[in-house]
């Protein structure tokens, strides 16, 4: 059996393009039109109305990371995710240097819209759990 070489994570949400581009502030990921389109904006067009801005996607633009999928779904968020994205700030530091590191990080994405929910820190290492725009989790790691 061939191991997988590629994977995308789906966020079920209200708004996938707004969505899609505050995951491109926090990743330095790009929303790529679809193939055969120059923009977003050509391929959202020719769409028929009702299913304009269903979705959208974002991609690592060094072709490293996942691709984020976005998908408009009718039901709002309840409960907490089953799963999230850890965004890696701080690897490799520790104590006071990771908590900084973090800190900072968080200062940057609360701009963005994002929502501190509460800091995890035993004295030497640390994360702060978060929410993006649409209120789903994710953690400065």
């Amino acid at each position: 059996m061939p191991s997988i070489k590629q994977f995308q994570v789906t966020f079920d949400c209200a708004e996938p393009e707004r969505l899609a581009r505050f995951w491109c502030e926090v990743l330095g990921y790009v929303v790529s039109p679809p193939q055969g389109f120059a923009t977003w904006d050509d391929f959202d067009r020719s769409r028929p109305p009702e299913d304009r801005g269903s979705w959208c996607a974002c991609s690592d633009p060094s072709g490293v990371g996942p691709r984020l999928f976005f998908q408009r779904v009718p039901e709002s968020k309840i409960v907490k995710n089953r799963v999230h994205l850890d965004v890696r700030v701080g690897t490799g530091l520790v104590g006071e240097e990771r908590l900084a590191a973090l800190e900072a990080e968080c200062t940057r994405v609360v701009a963005l819209g994002a929502v501190r929910v509460q800091l995890l820190y035993d004295g030497h290492d640390s994360c702060i759990v978060m929410q993006d725009i649409e209120g789903n989790e994710f953690c400065l790691d």
